[in-house]
């Protein structure tokens, strides 16, 4: 299938155009039809791809593990912002958070990362640059003290985690994951990661 020529794209696509300075986090509610899950880094608007089977079935098998193994003043959300600053507001892939900084508003769309304890983002061949370096390194100054990047090997997850160093307010890899994640922070987790394919 070829791409639509340029001014037929014109026509069919209006983007916004960012304002000096770019866009803040607050401008993120606001903007009228934004694709669904669009994030802010240093100003501009992300979009994502079309997500793969792989990544929603990954998505699927973490959501539901953590979630059942999680302690009750913990809880888990799947694609929720997190507002690091005013200039940046990803959305992890998965999010545990702290249920005693969270409001009962059930249409808020974002959480502060003081309440975040471990996001996870599962890389797409379109977010590599972004899941490896940029979102890692901004979570860590914005103090989430967990992080998990998932990339696909053979089909299956491999997880690779990290903990932040209160030291140097940068992550440090603590494991790689293969065939099942076993760790005992943020609190006890086991997940075999070969059951991406299995219903539940």
């Amino acid at each position: 299938m070829s791409a639509a020529p340029e001014d037929e794209l014109d026509e069919q696509f209006h983007y916004p155009v960012p304002p000096p300075g770019g866009w803040t986090a607050d401008d993120l509610d606001r903007l009228p039809d934004l694709p669904p899950h669009t994030e802010l880094i240093d100003g501009s608007l992300v979009f994502v791809s079309p997500q793969t089977r792989f990544h929603s079935r990954t998505m699927r098998l973490l959501d539901n593990a953590l979630l059942a193994q999680a302690p009750d003043h913990l809880d888990v959300d799947r694609e929720m912002a997190v507002r690091l600053d005013g200039k940046n507001q990803p959305e992890p892939d998965i999010v545990v958070f702290r249920q005693e900084g969270i409001t009962d508003d059930v249409d808020q769309t974002w959480y502060r990362p003081e309440d975040v304890v471990l996001a996870v983002e599962v890389v797409s061949p379109d977010s590599m640059a972004r899941d490896r370096d940029v979102k890692p390194r901004k979570y860590a100054t914005a103090g989430v003290p967990h992080f998990w990047r998932v990339e696909k090997s053979n089909g299956l997850p491999v997880v690779y985690v990290y903990e932040l160093d209160p030291a140097t307010g940068a992550y440090t890899p603590t494991g790689i994951y293969h065939d099942r994640i076993k760790v005992s922070v943020p609190f006890p987790i086991d997940i075999d990661l070969s059951a991406i394919n299995k219903r539940r």
